[in-house]
């Protein structure tokens, strides 16, 4: 019922910079916290940093002083901007959302994952 699309991942050196979205399309009626998660290769789905509707943000460690979450809530939009990028931010960088669908039904969703990779 809830879709998300990512977009924005590639290949960046140390130092870069890159910017993600992601974009929420379906039977939405609100989206409480949207949110972005990432999973290096044989490692756990870690959180990244996620954003509420009214933008009360919060941010793993490793990133926090690198990375902004925010959200267009007209656009059901979240975009996560990555500065001074460093190898160890490589993995898949997934999208969530969670909220309420038209019919009030509770919703979770995610994205398809866009790949991120920091190297030389």
């Amino acid at each position: 019922q809830v879709q998300l699309v990512e977009s924005g991942g590639g290949l960046v050196q140390p130092g870069g910079s890159l910017r993600l979205s992601c974009a929420a399309s379906g039977s939405i009626a609100r989206i409480n916290v949207m949110g972005w998660y990432r999973q290096a290769p044989g490692k756990q789905r870690d959180l990244v940093a996620t954003i509420t509707r009214t933008s009360t943000t919060t941010y793993a460690d490793s990133v926090k002083g690198r990375f902004t979450i925010s959200r267009d809530n007209a656009k059901n939009t979240v975009y996560l901007q990555m500065n001074s990028l460093k190898p160890e931010d490589t993995a898949v960088y997934y999208c969530n959302a969670a909220g309420l669908t038209r019919s009030l039904s509770t919703f979770s969703s995610w994205g398809q994952g866009t790949q991120v990779t920091v190297s030389s």
